[in-house]
């Protein structure tokens, strides 16, 4: 299994880096039809999540295995668990595109980056760095870095339970991470860079033993940032200048 998740997670990348290679418009990068950003996004959580949720993954499939070994209950494959772990967050992206193309109609030029584009995004990143220490993120990340006490004391038979279970620990997860996409979506949700350092925030801090540590820091980091892109963006290291041109054949810039 743990192969497996490294094989999916190697190939999610790989088809992130076909598909988006080139593309960074930096912040308000127009996110496309509906059905592209889908399935854009369900490839990017893979690339993303998957070496995150890899021990809650193993975990599952440790347990449902030993269960059904014991005949206490019938064998549940570990991809249900996960498509419901993905389910998650496929409606968290559809929530996010909504907000984008709401926000885009009733304010589209008014966020431009020649106006207030960079106090929006700017902001964005300071609110998702205070979410950082709220007590929601504290018990949405201790649930992510305890996957036996979740297997325990939430486990539902069957496959719809496996796939409830998926869903559930993904709602944590969107609970614990969802601040870190809105600095994705404000600094560039296309960008690789960015895709990646996120995800590298992600990982440590639901899997390193001091990650719990780690997201206090990465508070800071990203108010200092924030302050940073809202007054001085054109200073900021691997922020793309969304007003540069991209060239024709993109078809991604504002």
């Amino acid at each position: 299994m743990a192969a497996v998740l490294l094989g999916l997670t190697l190939a999610a990348w790989i088809l992130t880096f076909d598909r988006m290679r080139g593309m960074d418009a930096g912040p308000g990068t127009d996110l496309g039809g509906l059905g592209w950003f889908l399935g854009i996004w369900v490839t990017m959580m893979a690339a993303m999540m998957l070496p995150s949720v890899a021990p809650m993954v193993l975990a599952f499939a440790r347990v449902t295995k030993e269960r059904a070994r014991r005949q206490q209950a019938i064998y549940v494959p570990t991809w249900i668990f996960l498509l419901g772990y993905l389910g998650a967050w496929t409606a968290y992206g559809l929530v996010a595109y909504g907000v984008f193309r709401v926000i885009d109609a009733v304010a589209g030029s008014w966020l431009a980056w020649g106006r207030a584009g960079p106090y929006v995004a700017g902001g964005a990143i300071v609110v998702a760095g205070l979410y950082q220490l709220t007590p929601i993120k504290d018990v949405c990340l201790r649930h992510c870095r305890t996957p036996l006490h979740f297997l325990l004391h939430g486990w539902h038979e069957g496959r719809l339970g496996a796939l409830r279970m998926g869903g559930e620990h993904g709602l944590y997860c969107v609970g614990c991470c969802w601040g870190l996409m809105i600095v994705l979506f404000s600094v560039g949700v296309m960008s690789l860079v960015w895709m990646a350092v996120i995800a590298g925030v992600i990982f440590a801090e639901k899997v390193l033993p001091w990650g719990l540590r780690l997201s206090r820091v990465v508070a800071i980091a990203f108010v200092v940032l924030g302050l940073w892109i809202a007054f001085a963006p054109g200073s900021v290291p691997g922020l793309t200048d969304p007003n540069q041109d991209l060239g024709p054949s993109m078809g991604m810039t504002r």
